[in-house]
């Protein structure tokens, strides 16, 4: 499933997105084990761009201890590469009031910088959290003020919610289960 599947009159607005989370079921986290192709959803969220603009792929879900919570490809598009979000989410605020830096591909210079960017150790858990008055499968960021709370769409698509300290609004991804390509070190 795409995100023009889940989504096909993407984009939405910030409302539509928290009713489609609101009604959609909750997931535990055992369903979220295993690797995640990512999607935006646009909303018209300050972030909306900046993941697509980073060239992300994905998160992977290891288990409750261990989530990478931002993949990439490899620059020879075979493989996976995690990267430390601290770096990467610790300059959110400049990042979201520049929109030149959201609408322009910097993939290339984020994969070249991945000796720098790049990690083996997981850096986020995945638990249970109560968001929006239901408990579901919530990663929690390891170093950061960030909660991504999961409902699902079907067996194998979850709707997410990246609940940001200061944002007023949640910022809406799609992820679909995908296991094609591996994660290297």
């Amino acid at each position: 499933m795409t995100l023009a599947d889940v989504l096909p009159n993407a984009p939405i607005t910030a409302d539509e997105a928290l009713a489609l989370f609101d009604e959609s079921p909750a997931v535990e986290p055992e369903f979220m084990v295993g690797t995640w192709r990512g999607a935006e959803v646009p909303t018209g969220h300050p972030l909306d761009g900046l993941l697509a603009a980073s060239g992300w792929w994905g998160k992977q879900f290891l288990g409750g201890e261990s989530v990478h919570p931002l993949l990439f490809p490899t620059a020879d598009g075979a493989g996976l590469w995690a990267m430390n979000p601290l770096p990467a989410f610790g300059g959110l605020g400049l990042v979201s009031r520049i929109p030149l830096l959201r609408n322009r591909s910097h993939a290339r210079l984020i994969t070249a910088a991945k000796p720098v960017l790049g990690t083996t150790v997981p850096k986020a858990r995945l638990r249970t959290t109560r968001y929006r008055g239901v408990d579901s499968a919530t990663m929690i960021y390891d170093q950061l003020p960030i909660n991504d709370v999961f409902r699902g769409l079907d067996d194998d698509t979850v709707l997410g919610a990246m609940d940001l300290r200061g944002s007023p609004a949640p910022y809406f991804f799609v992820l679909v289960r995908d296991d094609s390509l591996a994660l290297r070190h």
